[in-house]
């Protein structure tokens, strides 16, 4: 297997079938670099629009319709020293006779702590500028492209993932993503120092990002919605707008899996799930909310398939 050392010259804030930045083989492993959601380096420097610009596409050799497109987020981690935020919650995630007493919306910045894995807010005078928060990086956007030639805005996500600011998806995950069109073209970016769940304020702790992942082909895999795993759990990822219709599609696909990979009947998923399903929150600040369903292993019969 081969490793790739990407220097990024182009961006994009459409996840579809760009022209491939770089072809890579199955199993191979890719070290680069992601602006942050403004289109700034790791100098601070903005160096392409704004928008959870991604870095990529990344042609997969092999990877065809039909197939699912496994990547593990082998090393994230920011690159400089000073990140930022937004300063107000959403008004649609507090009572709307609240929403007066919110503060204008601004930008709050941080200083990160990359040797001591450490962001403070730089707000003289705050309360919680006396906070340090420990670094919990995440990916917030990444996706391959989907079908029928779409390009779709990296501000929202469907069925190929896209912007769901799922603070689990850390470092040592692997994400299995439906493949459309050969190649798949993988597409990554919009790395987050920090965030809470939910994204309320619409950002995590905003920061340029080193990434290496590695991706692989599953050949013959159907997968509807993004799936994920960690060492402890599988997950299932549902997008779409309202947050019932994300948990719907969130574990309908959890279902399929547990079926698919582990030969469980829907009659003994629902044992378990009724029982051991977690959810967790994804995006609820862009047009399309997110939802994870996840189970621990611990709770599953030995695995059938890779």
């Amino acid at each position: 297997m081969a490793i790739h050392r990407f220097e990024p010259r182009r961006f994009h804030t459409t996840i579809g079938s760009h022209e491939p930045a770089l072809r890579v083989g199955d199993g191979d492993t890719v070290i680069t670099w992601c602006v942050d959601a403004r289109g700034q380096d790791r100098a601070g420097a903005q160096i392409t629009p704004r928008g959870n610009p991604q870095t990529g596409p990344f042609y997969v050799e092999g990877a065809a319709p039909g197939d699912a497109l496994a990547v593990t987020f082998d090393r994230i981690y920011p690159n400089r020293a000073q990140g930022w935020t937004n300063c107000v919650v959403a008004p649609w995630v507090v009572d709307p006779d609240f929403v007066t007493e919110l503060p204008k919306a601004e930008l709050e910045t941080w200083a990160l702590d990359l040797e001591r894995g450490l962001a403070r807010l730089e707000r003289e005078g705050s309360p919680a500028s006396m906070a340090s928060l420990p670094f919990d990086p995440m990916i917030g956007c990444f996706g391959v492209a989907p079908a029928g030639g779409q390009a779709i805005s990296t501000a929202t996500s469907a069925e190929h993932g896209g912007n769901m600011d799922y603070r689990g998806f850390r470092q040592g995950v692997t994400v299995y993503l439906p493949v459309a069109v050969e190649g798949a073209l993988f597409h990554i970016g919009d790395g987050h120092a920090v965030q809470g769940d939910g994204e309320i304020v619409g950002t995590g702790i905003e920061v340029s990002f080193d990434v290496e992942f590695t991706p692989r082909v599953v050949r013959n895999r159907r997968v509807r919605w993004p799936r994920a795993e960690n060492e402890r759990e599988i997950m299932a990822i549902g997008n779409g707008r309202p947050l019932d219709q994300c948990v719907q599609h969130a574990t309908t696909e959890l279902m399929r899996m547990m079926q698919e990979e582990y030969g469980l009947t829907y009659r003994d998923s629902s044992a378990i799930l009724g029982q051991c399903v977690r959810y967790d929150l994804g995006n609820v600040f862009d047009p399309a909310y997110t939802m994870v369903a996840k189970v621990e292993k611990r709770f599953l019969p030995p695995r059938r398939s890779a």
